[in-house]
């Protein structure tokens, strides 16, 4: 391991910085609305299902790679392939993953530093509904207010990144981390028992499988089976960069467990926030994306002391993003630190140009380029770029992870369980080969093409389903080729 890469000062460090990149936006805003479409406890039961036989074992897989070869994913796979392969080749979905990413995440990470600012300043107090609406469009009109917040992020996270592993990743984010989940217990209790939440907490808790029926059991199992793929940030390297920051002495599996139980805690104590509150407030649970920026503010409007919760409230989703930002940046860094050899100084320096001028396109994708429109009318940059991403970087690679652990030709099955389960904790049983090696790369291929299907066929895109999905294909072509390319040979060595 690099000097200059640095690593955990402790256990604890490594698992709070692994939880954070995992606990973003998504966990706060869409598994509430998701529950509130899906019939509350019911969704959850199926949620929690699927994070433990999807989320946690590709997880596990990252954190291996990452720990044997002491490397980003930028030259994890070289590392550890045999000789003759083509691996190698996945290491640029990690990095056009995490470059990605970071071109719209910046973007939105910047409403919600922008929001906190506002809740603070007691903008949202006794607003009325069509202002709270107004003021989002306002923000996302103009390019200037867009341009300064994602600027600032950028300007935070690339700070923190330049202190090091110790002084600047694990340590800020340990302390964001522990206020996080000191926010979010505050206002999960305030929510609770706000007058007329009670409805909300039985919606919350009790299974309610006629709105399961009414929806389609496949579609909410298959709901719950993308996020539970989706929220751990699975599938383009961003995790395995900290397993090559560990030592020895934890099994994989086990932290994998660990990280994924405080992903879950936050999700639903995000549910605990919201759902009680929209109950009490008269406010729809399924509004989607404007849940957070309309629905909440709207809350926090006719709130007694509203100024503050809704402050504390943005300052919670703040490093819930800013947690993503620093986790994600810290992988760009150390991938030009192992491709080209820069200390962390010019790689943290370069990076921040790239990624802030990679950025200004989705910034401005509301306002100067809302003509831009890649994924049909009405769609924006940030919904391409989040496609890519989405749709087809983090599954593409949580299969290529799979595949690259479970192989002959891959880093092979032995290997893989070797490290995993070096150190104490939880172990990964070897009778699971079968099941990672077939089954669960059936499932991904099921997430991918469903993901999809789902995201073009409704108004306004079905003329895009067909060639898309010929894309789809032809990328899964691309995996597999590269996969087994030179299987032979490697056997034959």
């Amino acid at each position: 391991m690099s000097d200059t890469r640095g690593s955990f000062a402790t256990r604890i460090g490594f698992i709070l910085v692994s939880a954070g990149c995992a606990i973003g936006i998504g966990n706060v805003w869409k598994f509430p609305f998701l529950c509130g479409q899906y019939g509350g406890a019911a969704f959850i039961l199926i949620y929690l299902l699927f994070l433990v036989i999807l989320g946690i074992p590709v997880m596990t897989a990252e954190f291996a790679i990452g720990r044997a070869s002491k490397k980003s994913a930028a030259g994890s796979f070289e590392a550890l392939e045999p000789s003759g392969t083509k691996w190698h080749n996945f290491k640029w979905i990690s990095i056009l993953g995490c470059y990605l990413l970071m071109m719209y995440y910046t973007t939105v990470a910047g409403w919600m530093i922008y929001y906190c600012y506002r809740g603070f300043t007691g903008e949202f107090n006794g607003a009325a509904p069509d202002a709270i609406e107004g003021g989002f469009g306002a923000m996302l009109g103009s390019p200037a207010t867009m341009l300064f917040w994602m600027i600032l992020i950028c300007v935070l996270g690339f700070g923190i990144c330049a202190l090091g592993i110790r002084k600047g990743v694990e340590r800020v984010t340990k302390v964001m981390m522990v206020l996080l989940f000191v926010l979010m217990f505050a206002l999960a209790v305030h929510s609770v028992f706000l007058k007329g939440a009670g409805e909300g907490i039985k919606f919350y808790l009790i299974p309610n499988f006629k709105t399961m029926a009414e929806n389609g059991i496949f579609n909410v199992v298959f709901a719950a089976m993308s996020q539970a793929f989706f929220t751990l940030s699975i599938g383009i390297g961003a995790m395995l960069i900290f397993g090559s920051y560990i030592d020895d002495s934890r099994s994989l599996t086990g932290e994998s467990v660990h990280i994924t139980a405080l992903d879950t805690l936050v999700a639903l104590m995000a549910g605990f926030i919201i759902i009680p509150a929209c109950f009490a407030y008269g406010l729809e649970p399924n509004a989607g994306p404007g849940l957070i920026f309309i629905t909440v503010p709207n809350i926090f409007a006719n709130m007694p002391g509203g100024v503050i919760w809704a402050g504390l409230f943005f300052l919670f989703m703040t490093f819930a993003a800013l947690s993503t930002v620093v986790a994600v940046f810290e992988n760009l860094i150390a991938y030009q630190m192992d491709m080209r050899g820069w200390d962390r100084k010019k790689s943290t320096g370069i990076n921040f140009l790239l990624v802030t001028a990679a950025s200004v396109p989705c910034a401005l994708g509301y306002n100067v380029l809302a003509n831009v429109q890649l994924l049909g009318e009405g769609s924006t940059i940030l919904d391409f770029e989040d496609f890519l991403v989405s749709n087809n970087l983090l599954p593409l690679g949580s299969l290529a992870f799979i595949l690259f652990i479970t192989a002959k030709n891959g880093w092979g099955w032995q290997n893989f369980l070797d490290e995993a389960n070096k150190g104490k904790g939880i172990k990964m049983a070897n009778g699971l080969k079968g099941y990672l090696s077939y089954i669960l790369p059936l499932i991904i291929i099921a997430i991918y093409l469903k993901g999809y299907y789902d995201f073009f066929n409704v108004d306004g895109k079905r003329g895009l389903l067909i060639p898309w999905m010929v894309v789809a294909v032809v990328l899964l072509l691309f995996v597999g080729y590269t996969a087994f390319s030179g299987a032979k040979k490697a056997k034959a060595e």
